[in-house]
């Protein structure tokens, strides 16, 4: 619920904005903690700007309420959590094959994964100190990591490289969020073979991590030494089976304000190609809010936004920075005034309640939209674009 009045200066500049529940974050960092025993620790993976949370913001909540080291996709974002001056340990899940890369690996202290000896004699060749990497096998997922029966040799051959040490030994899980859970049985039992081949040869085993959200969520089998929990951390689950595993709360809302106020007649065209006509007369307001902030352009004419506690029917095309709302029915609406995409909202709490009203709260969800989509949370998520800043509430 949001007051107008309640706004700060800076959210009163702006047109639209993402705000981050960091008390949600919070929460949900110490329920997933609550799942792993105290030998398991959690990797925060903050990737793609923490899933369009905000990457630096997440980074450091998480760390605070006990996550022990963060998943990055690439250098860049590595880099970018050093240079605000998080020292925790930060691995790198993209593959690195260039002097550049290994260079910057070394330079800002990062982890990388190997999924090949051609990798790991980058590394070896042109590093002067020791660098902590992470050994990847390919399980089933079919993308990064060594084939099952290549990895004890692979392990064998970076032990006996120089300034390479092995911090970790990893797949990853395919298929963790569906119902039948026999694909990701099948990844734990080959991955296990692994494990059990490194034992028998002598080496010591470094930590071991498998799981992804819906692995943590599914069974402590997968816990390993660490798990790498994204979508969890921000209040969502990877499948409506694993609900009932633990308490989840959204982190992310969606605002923006509305700009414009009008009339208009009976059979006017809304937006481009007209794809709504009016069918009466009609209040509108445009939104400024558009798909180059990330909503998606075929939700137009199938997606709502909150006003007051009310479900609003969005009209038209959406258009790049913009959208248009019917708001015929709401009394009073004003150039300024506030809708909720994203999240939840109700009755303005500076607002006098009319003995006969029973308070109004409504939530839009991020699978709300991935349903009407045909597209997983994930990708709903990561559209949200940087000139959408992010405010921590």
């Amino acid at each position: 619920m949001l007051s107008q009045e309640r706004m700060t200066s800076s959210q009163e500049c702006e047109r639209a904005w993402v705000e981050v529940d960091l008390a949600a974050l919070g929460e949900n960092t110490r329920r997933i903690k609550g799942l792993l025993s105290p030998s398991t620790e959690l990797m925060a993976v903050v990737k793609a700007d923490a899933y369009g949370h905000g990457a630096v913001m997440v980074a450091r909540k998480v760390l605070q309420q006990g996550a022990s080291s963060l998943g990055v996709a690439t250098i860049t974002e590595g880099i970018e959590l050093r240079q605000a001056g998080i020292d925790a340990p930060i691995l790198v899940f993209g593959a690195v094959n260039t002097l550049a890369e290994v260079q910057a690996i070394a330079q800002w202290q990062l982890q990388a994964t190997l999924s090949s000896p051609k990798q790991a004699l980058i590394f070896s060749r042109h590093l002067e100190h020791p660098c902590p990497v992470h050994l990847v096998i390919d399980t089933g997922m079919g993308r990064l990591g060594c084939p099952q029966e290549q990895s004890l040799e692979l392990i064998k051959f970076v032990y006996r490289l120089p300034h390479l040490t092995l911090a970790g030994l990893c797949s990853h899980l395919a298929m963790a969020d569906a119902i039948d859970p026999g694909c990701m049985e099948q990844q734990r039992c080959q991955f296990e073979q692994v494990v059990q081949q490194v034992r028998c040869a002598g080496i010591p085993l470094p930590p071991l991590h498998l799981a992804n959200s819906a692995a943590t969520l599914r069974s402590p089998q997968f816990h390993y030494n660490l798990v790498r929990v994204g979508l969890a951390l921000y209040g969502l689950y990877p499948s409506p089976h694993l609900r009932s595993r633990v308490e989840l709360q959204p982190v992310l809302q969606v605002r923006a304000r509305i700009t414009l106020v009008k009339t208009i007649a009976a059979g006017s065209g809304v937006s481009y190609g007209h794809q709504f006509v009016a069918p009466q007369p009609m209040r509108i307001a445009v939104v400024g809010i558009g798909y180059a902030d990330g909503v998606p352009r075929n939700l137009s004419n199938r997606m709502s936004v909150l006003l007051r506690g009310q479900r609003v029917p969005q009209i038209g095309v959406i258009t790049m920075d913009q959208l248009i709302i019917d708001v015929t029915g709401i009394e009073n609406v004003q150039e300024g005034d506030v809708v909720t995409l994203i999240g939840e909202d109700g009755e303005d709490p500076g607002a006098t309640p009319s003995r006969s009203a029973q308070p109004q709260v409504d939530r839009i969800t991020v699978e709300e939209w991935a349903h009407t989509l045909g597209t997983i949370s994930w990708e709903i998520l990561c559209n949200f674009k940087q000139r959408l800043p992010r405010i921590a509430v």
